[in-house]
């Protein structure tokens, strides 16, 4: 297995005015070892293939990531970053299932 050194992201959703959200994105770094990794490149019907990456990636978990694994939205990874599109709880791990490269917000 890999080593893995890197960066989590979790979703704070913060309401900016009355009924509006928006989520304030908070890093924190994490060891642990990749466990799975494979990519699957889609062509689709666009002219850029997307490339989806099925990696898994069990972290050592704190006292916060253990409270707040529902927030996580993104990985570190490979040099970019990846949306986690599963958290599995296995005490004292947590493992994290990766998929497309990551778009949304990031800590300013």
């Amino acid at each position: 297995m890999t080593r893995f050194y890197g960066k989590v992201g979790y979703a704070d959703p913060v309401e900016t005015s009355p009924g509006v959200h928006e989520e304030v994105i908070t890093e924190k770094s994490y060891f642990g070892e990749v466990t799975r990794a494979d990519r699957t490149l889609d062509g689709g019907d666009s002219v850029n293939p997307k490339i989806t990456v099925g990696n898994a990636i069990s972290v050592v978990a704190d006292a916060f990531a253990e409270e707040h694994f529902q927030d996580i939205r993104y990985v570190e990874w490979a040099g970019n970053l990846w949306t986690v599109t599963s958290v599995e709880v296995q005490r004292p791990r947590l493992l994290l299932t990766l998929g497309e490269q990551y778009h949304g917000p990031t800590p300013e």
